[in-house]
């Protein structure tokens, strides 16, 4: 079903063009991810389609009864409401009642014995039943408490930004909607809500329109991709994974072009510096054509950050942590932890919100005192602070005065000595925005700064605290190639799972009550002894049964039903290996196909939904070869134990 019409809108800020004459529709079952430089506008368009903000021409067109929620970076709410309260207050008959519901239940917790309440009540229950309601509040509360929220009555205006945009993400699952629009959804929520944040929305029938940085989230939800570059907008019938693909594709069909252009304009360059004079039409056509060809050039790419600044030497000592306990209240955050770091330590911390994670840095940095224990550095180290808030940055300086103040210059890894300004530029900020005020730029614009300004001082250990947030694919790609690189010890939270996978070889996870602990491998490596170790806990927990007695106890002796195949089961394991085989076939004469049709955009559109059929065919018959084969295997295990 037609949900939604984008139809050429354009919207630029002052002299930058943002995006223009961006076109596309919107149908049920679509799951869209907007990627693209932080600046380049994603943002904002997700604002003009919810109707947040005017385009500049062009316009959005929505069905009559298409229903369309959005999730902002930055979610309002009524003065004195409930974290509850907010996720029941959607406009639906079934949320209606369920708050009609509630109000009465609290009027008699204070008067239990008043009748014209206990009539409302009996009425409420009977709308209750009339529209399946019943289970509205549990999923309220379900969603909140897999969010992170559990005091479900506490007034939003005490909670945290973080807590907020949980909150007010809570409200946009559970509303309904035909188009759930959101905005950096995975900001601000740990590692398992992530994770189940992405089952809902896989789940979800209705559109979804979303900005992410998260590549794994990205990768499983989307089913296709909008990427804003540099003024235009690219779509992809495709997942992150095939996005990248395509993406490649494409730029080498534009590279191809750009070398044919190139040869057309030398020959017409060496024509006209042989001195034609336009004097004839056929002359004057040629050196019309010289300048349309001149002008066919491609815009300027966008910039690739060389963050590749010296650091400083690092000493044997590094960080010592001994027996460290940290309290707040009645809470115990970190209790008698110890780590030694050694050299190109890489590691990362998780946990839930609110474990210690982001303390258990400052108490590293110095910006803590411990309850007991100690947190040293060396001699010789560097320490660079990456801190997830904004409240080190004046916002009122220029960009340029901002770096400055970290260093004029700096050297690279090369021995070379750059300028500030020269820094900027590879960080892609122009030198135009290099005077801009701080306070004008995006929040991922502020965070590349920020994360300048650290690299910038050369340190040789990085405190890292959610450095995901509101940084571009683009700039976190970037990043992770500087820390390849990087000979000193990087140390960072994050929530991120793809950034943890790509960079650390290390964990620390905080488990609750304090306890943290160390594991060796990347953060799948942790996930997976992690849950390897809780089946074991629940296998050794489960209750052993005991032996059924009387009547319906089995004689001894008897015999045990017997496992078999059915008649389908059996067919299907004769051929399954060999449709296997001619789905691989297919998949590679695809592959050849798209190489033969490189020019032919149209062609190879229609081979990648073919060769994305075709995957998604031999993913089913490699789920269905693994059921067989384990039936298989149960069933020779049951005739050995006869």
């Amino acid at each position: 079903m037609h949900l939604l019409s984008v139809e050429n809108i354009t919207k630029s800020y002052s002299d930058k063009m943002l995006f223009e004459n961006v076109t596309f529709g919107i149908e049920t079952g679509d799951k869209i991810g907007i990627i693209g430089v932080n600046g380049t506008g994603k943002s904002t368009l997700l604002k003009v389609i919810a109707g947040l903000e005017p385009a500049d021409s062009g316009r959005i067109s929505i069905g009559r009864s298409v229903a369309m929620r959005m999730l902002a970076q930055d979610p309002a709410f009524s003065p004195g409401e409930t974290a509850l309260e907010h996720v029941l207050g959607g406009d639906s008959p079934q949320l209606r009642v369920v708050r009609d519901h509630a109000e009465i239940m609290a009027a008699l917790a204070v008067h239990p014995e008043d009748p014209k309440l206990q009539e409302r009540l009996i009425s409420a229950n009977q709308r209750m039943d009339e529209l399946d309601a019943w289970q509205l509040e549990s999923d309220a509360k379900a969603a909140l408490t897999k969010l992170g929220i559990l005091d479900y009555d506490a007034k939003v205006e005490t909670f945290s930004g973080g807590q907020r945009k949980r909150v007010a993400m809570a409200a946009a699952l559970l509303q309904p909607s035909d188009i759930l629009i959101l905005d950096e959804p995975t900001n601000h929520i740990d590692n398992d809500s992530v994770a189940w944040l992405e089952g809902m929305l896989q789940k979800r029938k209705g559109a979804l329109l979303m900005i992410t940085h998260d590549r794994y989230f990205l990768d499983r939800v989307s089913n296709r991709v909008i990427e804003l570059d540099r003024g235009q907008a690219y779509f992809y019938e495709a997942n992150y994974s095939r996005f990248l693909e395509l993406k490649l594709e494409r730029e080498e069909r534009e590279a191809a072009s750009e070398a044919k252009r190139k040869n057309l304009l030398r020959n017409e360059l060496a024509w006209i510096r042989r001195g034609a004079q336009a004097r004839s039409t056929k002359q004057k056509a040629r050196i019309d054509r010289f300048e349309a060809l001149k002008s066919q050039g491609p815009k300027a790419a966008a910039g690739k950050m060389d963050v590749s600044v010296a650091s400083s030497r690092l000493g044997k000592k590094i960080i010592e942590i001994e027996h460290l306990t940290k309290r707040y209240g009645d809470r115990t955050l970190i209790k008698d932890f110890s780590y030694i770091a050694v050299p190109e330590d890489r590691v990362g911390i998780v946990g839930r919100n609110g474990s210690g994670k982001s303390t258990l840095l400052k108490l590293i940095a110095g910006k803590l005192e411990p309850d007991s224990g100690s947190a040293e550095l060396g001699p010789t180290v560097k320490l660079g602070w990456f801190s997830q808030e904004h409240e080190e940055m004046d916002e009122s300086l220029r960009v340029m005065e901002y770096i400055r103040e970290g260093a004029d210059q700096v050297k690279t890894a090369d021995g070379s000595t750059i300028s500030a300004g020269q820094m900027l530029e590879r960080f892609l900020f122009e030198p135009a925005m290099q005077w801009s005020v701080i306070s004008k730029l995006s929040g991922g614009e502020k965070r590349r700064l920020q994360l300048l300004r650290v690299l910038m001082n050369a340190p040789n250990v990085l405190l890292l605290d959610e450095p995901t947030n509101d940084l571009d694919i683009s700039t976190l790609t970037i990043l992770e190639d500087y820390l390849d690189d990087f000979p000193g010890v990087v140390v960072t939270v994050s929530h991120d799972r793809y950034f943890l996978d790509r960079t650390v070889d290390r964990i620390l996870a905080f488990e609750g009550d304090g306890v943290v602990t160390h594991h060796v491998g990347n953060y799948s490596d942790y996930r997976e002894t992690a849950e390897r170790q809780e089946a074991q806990r629940q296998a050794a927990a489960a209750p052993v049964k005991a032996p059924a007695t009387g009547a319906s106890e089995k004689p001894e002796g008897k015999e045990r039903p017997v496992l078999k195949m059915s008649y389908k089961d059996q067919k299907d394991f004769e051929q399954i290996d060999g449709w296997i085989a001619e789905t691989e076939e297919a998949i590679k004469a695809v592959a050849g196909k798209m190489e033969a049709a490189s020019s032919d955009s149209v062609r190879l559109q229609e081979l990648a939904e073919e060769q994305q059929g075709l995957e998604t065919k031999l993913d089913g018959l490699m789920e269905r070869w693994t059921e067989l084969n384990e039936l298989a295997e149960q069933i020779a295990a049951n005739k050995n134990n006869k």
